[in-house]
């Protein structure tokens, strides 16, 4: 075996695994690394100055390409300041590894801090590595880890001497990961005497469908059983958004979702979609009654009956399960049973187009206000976009208008953010981007979540990554509100003095025009929405990064 440095055994296995970009904001304990990728032009490091910026573009492109990305972060300190998006990372099941130096062991006396245990409860996966040998396993082993269902991220700590010691060490890559995992028989079977003697089913859909590549086996079930359907995430197209039978999206645990389920006799659930809010609320019963049967179907066993009693639990790949659920009631369904879905989907779809059309004209009721309503600015952005373009979706709030305006019907159309940490747009965009270098990319982020990271504003300039951020400027944590308006509701039982909604606004605006410009960007203030139209037009076409920050209204 060719005997080599820790650092350049790492940056082999990099190689190896076809790594193209490290995101990442090198410190002193990263030298070594720095150094020897002096040596690897195939290795293009994305320079971040904020190291959220580093964990959000990871995130994204990560969840664009299908493949486990590479972050490389500084010591305790940096790594300290990527931990709230890696929780977004854990909570969404996004594929990273994530990594950082560390002191020399020699240093051990001295003290050190043990990195892997910082992370240890948002990766699936975490190690501190000592000697050079032992790097090029631990990279295999981690990227294995991360994109092997259910996916997630892992860490690797590389203590000095590890990356600067030498050693004899075999470079070998990962061979093709096979993860169709199939579903018990016996779980199908009932699963499918549940949905056919069921007269109202539903169907709820999380991340993991879109993870799986399973939306067009969603939609083949949603249809055969006529079951409305329910999204509890929609970060990628789980199911496409102007399907008759799409709903829209279900707020778990708020006490209107109890009662709208009463109505269903049966659930049938597919990924990590029973999520807790944050509110004790409704004396912490189950959402569901005793009278609606669950049916889950995931790839990880630790979400199902975590939250909800469930019936019959389907450990299995989502798109696996869903295809033979599929098949198992064609074989045993009739004749009388299928006219039965014929009249239920009618029904259903006619009812879901009325919503439609009463939120549309609901939304149209401010629509020449100025500020701008969040509908109106979006109703303008859908009508300007070029039809292959990929949305990030950091709008908190406004993500309603979004999806309201915007049709989403193939896989790899919108990544939005995950998790409880805010601060994910403007890197996301950047991943986005770096992954669909032919296709244009509009990031939409809210601007409390943008001055989290603001910084990602001078990657794009210094990289010269042709990103289009849209900020929605209403001056305030508007998401504050709105919760602080559900806590006095449902936990102090108070509606009728308004809150004084203390720290949630911003007394003076972000100008984050300004600020794209201070770091390199064009930037480019908006007030009204017959402006929106040709700068996003100009700003796509120039094919530079810009900012467009558009004021919009952010009352409750």
């Amino acid at each position: 075996m060719p005997k080599m440095t820790g650092k350049k055994a790492l940056l082999e296995m990099l190689t190896a695994e076809g790594v193209e970009y490290i995101f990442g904001n090198p410190g002193t304990s990263e030298t070594a690394i720095m150094h020897a990728l002096e040596d690897y032009p195939n290795l293009q490091y994305i320079l971040a100055t904020q190291e959220g910026v580093a964990m959000g573009a990871a995130d994204a492109y990560a969840r664009a390409t299908g493949k486990p990305a590479f972050i490389n972060l500084h010591i305790e300190t940096g790594l300290a300041n990527g931990i709230s998006l890696l929780h977004n990372a854990a909570a969404g099941g996004t594929p990273l590894v994530l990594t950082a130096g560390n002191k020399d062991m020699r240093k051990l006396i001295e003290g050190r801090t043990p990195l892997a245990e910082m992370v240890k409860l948002f990766t699936k996966w975490s190690v501190e590595l000592t000697h050079p040998e032992q790097i090029p396993g631990a990279v295999r082993k981690a990227f294995d880890e991360a994109r092997t269902p259910p996916t997630g991220p892992t860490f690797i700590a590389f203590s000095a001497n590890s990356l600067d010691g030498e050693a004899e060490m075999e470079i070998v890559p990962n061979n093709e990961g096979y993860f169709r995992t199939s579903p018990d028989k016996n779980s199908i079977a009932t699963a499918s005497k549940i949905l056919l003697s069921s007269k109202n089913p539903i169907m709820l859909v999380g991340d993991r469908v879109a993870q799986s590549k399973a939306s067009e086996e969603a939609v083949k079930l949603a249809e055969y059983i006529g079951a409305p359907v329910y999204a509890a995430y929609y970060s990628e197209m789980n199911f496409p958004s102007k399907h008759p039978l799409f709903k829209g999206f279900m707020k778990w645990g708020f006490p209107e979702t109890k009662e709208l389920l009463t109505n269903f006799d049966a659930v049938l659930a597919v990924g990590n979609v029973f999520s807790g809010y944050f509110f004790f609320a409704d004396e912490g019963s189950n959402t569901l009654s005793n009278n609606t049967r669950l049916i889950h179907i995931d790839a990880s066993a630790s979400v199902i009956g975590n939250s909800e009693p469930t019936d019959v639990g389907i450990i299995c790949d989502p798109k696996t399960g869903m295809s033979e659920l599929h098949q198992s009631l064609k074989d045993m369904s009739s004749g009388s049973y299928q006219e039965e879905v014929k009249g239920r989907k009618e029904k259903v779809s006619s009812q879901i187009q009325s919503d439609r059309e009463l939120a549309k004209a609901d939304s149209r009721k401010h629509w020449n206000h100025l500020p701008m309503s969040a509908a109106r600015m979006m109703h303008e952005i859908a009508t300007s976009i070029p039809e292959n373009t990929v949305i990030v979706d950091d709008s908190v709030t406004t993500r309603t208008a979004v999806f309201e305006s915007i049709e989403f019907n193939k896989p790899g159309q919108i990544f939005g953010e995950r998790g409880g940490a805010i601060g994910w747009g403007l890197g996301a965009g950047i991943g986005t981007k770096l992954a669909n270098p032919d296709r244009p990319v509009i990031a939409i982020v809210g601007d409390g979540s943008a001055m989290m990271t603001v910084q990602a504003f001078y990657t794009a300039a210094i990289k010269d990554i042709p990103i289009v951020y849209v900020i929605c400027n209403n001056q305030s944590y508007r998401v504050l509100k709105v919760n602080m308006d559900i806590y006095k509701d449902l936990v102090l039982g108070e509606t009728e003095n308004q809150s004084k909604y203390l720290a949630m606004d911003f007394p003076q605006a972000l100008n984050m025009a300004a600020l794209a410009e201070a770091m390199g960007v064009k930037g480019v203030h908006i007030d009204k929405p017959d402006d929106i139209g040709p700068a996003l037009t100009q700003a796509i076409q120039s094919n530079r990064p810009t900012v467009l920050d558009i004021s919009i209204d952010g009352s409750l």
